[in-house]
């Protein structure tokens, strides 16, 4: 199995997994509060349909050798599911990402392998396997947002956790705030399970991480890799995590926490 392969996969299961659990929501459940503070359920599934409507016009672009679709589609769309009542949003989020999944399973190796894709914010075209592993994250993080209005110890899909932790393209450096680390640089050696991992952790003036751990480091950040990226993607607060997180040294969790403030 490819890269490419395994992160299809992956967005099949993440999308029959979320289905399973939005054809059983009410009303009343749409209108409840999700784990992207500013959004209730329906908006979280808005947000994730509209971006598979955008993502397989992308695609599709690519696979027709056009150009990426532009801004003015993208506003387009979100103007159109913004406008939806929360039910229509709901079934329209079944819709378009089954829509878009089903895109990515029809590639023949080939074009997973030599397909390039204009995503309109990257610097230069993408693989299948890092425009997947993009809506991957996504399909993840906000999968997340609503299990967890109803499950106050939700997690991250173990197969998405595989795929995602350490793949391409690395947004840690855009999405940190290191001006809040206040020139306190901090080298942090982080030790993740489930997959088990060992990496450096540098709290600079840009955020980074590598596989170069050094001899001496300032603190040690142990935790299940779900949690790594749930901590990255500004979703670890208090109340959201694990008894297996433990730190040591100069590692303060309430920092990197405001450091990393997700999206």
């Amino acid at each position: 199995m490819t890269n490419a392969d395994a992160i299809i996969v992956a967005l099949r299961a993440g999308h029959d997994s979320l289905a399973e659990l939005v054809l059983k929501l009410s009303d009343d459940d749409l209108a409840g509060p999700s784990g992207a503070a500013e959004w209730d359920i329906s908006q979280v599934l808005s947000h994730l349909g509209s971006g598979a409507e955008i993502g397989r016009a992308v695609v599709q672009a690519a696979l027709d050798g056009g150009p990426n679709p532009g801004g003015d589609f993208n506003a387009s769309v979100w103007d159109r599911w913004n406008a939806m009542s929360r039910r229509e949003r709901a079934d329209g989020f079944l819709q378009s990402n089954q829509t878009l999944t089903a895109l990515y399973e029809s590639m023949d190796a080939d074009t997973r392998e030599n397909l390039r894709i204009n995503m309109g914010f990257l610097p230069e075209p993408v693989d299948v396997a890092t425009a997947a592993r993009l809506r991957l994250n996504e399909l993840a993080l906000h999968s997340w947002d609503v299990r967890v209005g109803f499950d106050v110890h939700a997690i991250l899909a173990p197969e998405a956790t595989d795929a995602l932790l350490h793949g391409a393209p690395d947004l840690l450096g855009w999405i940190s705030k290191p001006d809040l680390l206040n020139g306190e640089y901090q080298v942090i050696r982080v030790t993740t399970s489930r997959p088990d991992s060992v990496f450096a952790l540098r709290l600079n003036t840009q955020v980074s991480t590598d596989f170069d751990v050094p001899q001496e480091i300032d603190g040690t950040l142990q935790l299940p890799a779900e949690s790594w990226l749930r901590l990255v993607a500004g979703r670890l607060a208090p109340q959201h995590t694990p008894g297996e997180v433990v730190s040591t040294g100069a590692v303060d969790l309430d920092l990197l926490r405001r450091v990393l403030p997700g999206y």
